[in-house]
């Protein structure tokens, strides 16, 4: 099982940007008509311009309502538009511990220490018809949380990542098309946060303005579910 964010990214992308230029060039006629004192004709292009906005500002807010929260198990994607190719990330690992590290790099946690291993892969099936085929890709950023059932977000541990101190890479990192790379999460959760989950998210500020984009306002998240193992020893 696999999720899209967005689904069908093309059009989503090319609707964005279509909408965009039409109400650009709305824009410009409007101020150009007013300029040349052609009022009437003004306000005819105010308010194609505003019908045009108000269908796509609709059409969001649609998809946005109709859309449902859902929660990806361990090895299942969450593939992220990259315009001409998509990334995935799934969960490969998950576990939750006390103390982390050993000797003066030693972390206790407030709560408990969740440990997940993220991987991000290339998916060169992916790959668009214009795009070349060894050519590498630069994720986007990524934003990286942990939800609780009380809808509570926590990040990553300065302390909790120090302590595990592995070499892990970055989640930027260039990829060659079928390539992936892991990266290992320390998140420092309180003893009452109950059915933590990941959410893997674009930061974006544009993401908040596309059709069907979790990010778009009220749109539900994509989530991965953590069924970690506990381990009491320090991490290694």
């Amino acid at each position: 099982m696999a999720e899209f964010m967005p689904h069908h990214a093309p059009l989503v992308v090319l609707t964005f940007l279509f909408t965009g230029l039409l109400l650009g060039l709305a824009g410009l006629l409007f101020v150009w008509t007013l300029a040349a004192g052609k009022r009437p004709l003004a306000a005819k292009v105010f308010v194609a311009g505003a019908v045009v906005g108000g269908l796509y500002a609709g059409t969001l807010l649609g998809f946005s309502l109709a859309s449902e929260e859902k929660t990806l198990s361990a090895g299942q994607f969450k593939y992220f538009c990259e315009i001409d190719c998509h990334a995935a990330y799934t969960v490969t690992s998950a576990r939750t511990a006390r103390t982390l590290g050993q000797g003066p790099a030693q972390a206790t946690a407030d709560g408990m220490f969740y440990v997940v291993t993220l991987r991000t892969w290339f998916d060169e099936d992916t790959i668009s018809s214009r795009r070349p085929k060894d050519l590498p890709l630069w994720p986007h950023p990524r934003l990286v949380s942990v939800v609780d059932q009380r809808g509570r977000r926590f990040y990553t541990s300065l302390a909790g990542q120090k302590a595990v101190a592995v070499s892990s890479v970055p989640m930027t990192h260039a990829l060659q098309p079928g390539e992936s790379y892991e990266a290992v999460l320390v998140f420092d959760l309180p003893a009452d946060a109950a059915a933590p989950r990941l959410l893997v998210a674009d930061w974006s500020l544009l993401s908040q303005l596309m059709i069907g984009h979790e990010n778009s306002p009220m749109h539900k998240k994509i989530y991965f579910r953590l069924d970690p193992t506990d381990s009491s020893a320090a991490a290694r």
